[in-house]
């Protein structure tokens, strides 16, 4: 496979992105897995992210294979988690979508990946996310990464575990 080329996310990519999103989505409903729907996440919730410089696409050979966001927002419940880190220092994962055209080919642990090394590079002590307790793709990547449990959240739509990486520096 051909390297992802990662960058910031752009105002002209919002028609492709929020494409693939809203096919995730009902590949995610068709296999048991209600996490998001026509209430979350919307099309200004993608653009917000691109206005605020904290949306990432990965592109190949032309087109986008997946988003992110990273940012240090994050919902009031994340003050109920056990964090390893005591620290600021940290960035929230949001928002992570593999293009369904790209998926079961690697590229969620690829992004991920590149995501834990560029907050590595930039000194970030750790990485903080919350999962769909009924998404079991998500949580297997994520346990394979090395991010451990920490909390949880209720959230209208159900149980979500927050997870939390810490990225030693060298």
């Amino acid at each position: 496979m051909e390297q992802i080329r990662f960058r910031a996310g752009t105002a002209e990519d919002l028609d492709e992105i929020f494409g693939f999103v809203k096919a995730a989505i009902e590949k995610m409903i068709l296999q048991d897995i209600p996490q998001w729907d026509e209430i979350y996440p919307t099309r200004d919730d993608f653009a917000a992210d691109i206005e605020s410089g904290n949306l990432y696409v990965g592109e190949l050979d032309g087109r986008l294979v997946c988003v992110y966001v990273l940012s240090k927002d994050c919902d009031e419940e994340y003050n109920n988690a056990q964090w390893k880190t005591d620290t600021d220092n940290f960035i929230v994962l949001h928002r992570i979508v593999v293009n369904p055209d790209f998926q079961n080919q690697g590229i969620g642990r690829l992004t991920m990946e590149h995501i834990i090394d560029s907050l590595r590079e930039q000194k970030v002590q750790s990485l903080r996310l919350d999962v769909f307790s009924l998404n079991p793709y998500s949580q297997r990547l994520y346990d394979k990464l090395g991010f451990v449990r920490t909390g949880q959240a209720n959230w209208r739509k159900g149980l979500f575990y927050l997870m939390e990486k810490v990225l030693p520096t060298n």
